[in-house]
């Protein structure tokens, strides 16, 4: 067994690694942590919103919507480890304890995995729902709650993996040089279990447009209604490349250099672009409080709502009047709405 350095400062890791510990704030520097804490701050705006719209509305009282505040959990638990990072990053990253290092590390793991992880739970939840003609699944709440158990216990363990042994303070050698303390395999591994998912999801929600493609083109075959259709057809194309080309976009550049870094690759300039595309991933977080929330009619008014009634003090009356107006109303639900779940119209 090789010597342990559990003794030696942050520095003596960088530089076995070959990662630049600044001593002062540099251009760069700056403009990193003003980005990210911008980035955080809004991650942590945006989901905290959708989780008082979960918990205020009733009509969210469903698996889905329980995912979906999961989801919002796990993003606004990715903003708090993302600003925790912004303030203890550029030269004072050379202040912090071995332990300190690995708190960073491991909050930052550990709410992006939980993200990641739920997104593949909300796909999984939408396949069952539309094969079975569901506007929700009928899951057990206790299903559900085990699901989002499980989702955790994942994202803690592989967050927790690297303090206790996935490290390299017992292997110089091993020593990844964007996370100068972790182990490169715990990089490629991390990487490759995020492929899998996007890959995961891809099948699901091919599998879902088609199936659903197949069940309106048979409707319409007994209806005249081909614009509709077309309509529906374009709504559903749109959803899934959404959802498909956000994940795409946002992770994509941060699990290549991981990748690469974590199978040593020498000659790819891994560092000049790790802190952006980190941050890139981090804006994941708010696209997906857009993409599975905010697009969603019902969701939009409840946010009004609560934006009203932090507002104007007085609008309470008015907030249950629009309240009840809104549930005496007609109410229409559509199978294929714009972000993969159930639209409810009062206008209708």
């Amino acid at each position: 067994m090789g010597q342990c350095y559990y003794n030696e400062t942050i520095g003596f890791f960088y530089n076995n690694s070959g990662k630049e510990l600044s001593s002062h704030w540099r251009p760069k520097d700056v403009v990193v942590v003003a980005l990210g804490l911008t980035v955080s701050v809004l991650v942590l705006l945006t989901n905290l919103l959708i989780i008082a719209a979960i918990a205020s509305n009733r009509r969210f009282h469903q698996p889905i919507y329980y995912l979906l505040g999961n989801l919002a959990a796990a993003d606004l638990f990715a903003g708090v480890a993302y600003l925790f990072l912004m303030f203890h990053t550029g030269p004072r990253t050379a202040r912090l304890s071995l332990r300190g290092w690995f708190v960073r590390q491991g909050l930052l793991d550990t709410s992006l995995t939980a993200s990641v992880a739920t997104l593949l739970a909300i796909a999984v939840e939408r396949h069952r729902s539309v094969m079975a003609v569901q506007l929700h699944s009928r899951l057990p709440r206790g299903r559900v709650v085990l699901l989002i158990v499980g989702v955790w216990a994942a994202a803690l363990g592989l967050g927790l993996l690297p303090a206790h042994s996935w490290h390299c303070l017992c292997a110089l050698d091993s020593c990844s040089r964007m996370a100068p303390l972790l182990s490169r395999s715990y990089l490629a591994v991390w990487a490759l279990s995020s492929l899998l998912v996007f890959l995961l999801m891809v099948a699901v929600y091919t599998r879902i447009f088609f199936y659903v493609r197949r069940r309106v083109q048979r409707m319409a075959e007994h209806v005249s209604c081909h614009p509709r259709y077309r309509e529906t057809t374009l709504s559903l194309v749109k959803t899934v490349v959404i959802i498909l080309g956000a994940f795409v976009v946002c992770w994509t550049p941060g699990q290549v250099v991981l990748l690469l870094d974590g199978l040593d690759c020498k000659s790819c300039n891994v560092l000049a672009v790790e802190k952006y595309f980190l941050l890139l991933a981090e804006a994941n977080s708010l696209v997906n409080a857009v993409v599975y929330s905010c697009r969603d009619a019902e969701m939009r008014r409840t946010f009004r709502r609560l934006l009203c009634c932090l507002c104007l003090r007085r609008a309470a009356r008015e907030s249950a009047h629009y309240t009840s107006s809104t549930r005496a109303g007609a109410s229409t639900r559509i199978m294929l709405p714009e972000n993969g779940h159930p639209l409810m119209d009062s206008t209708l």
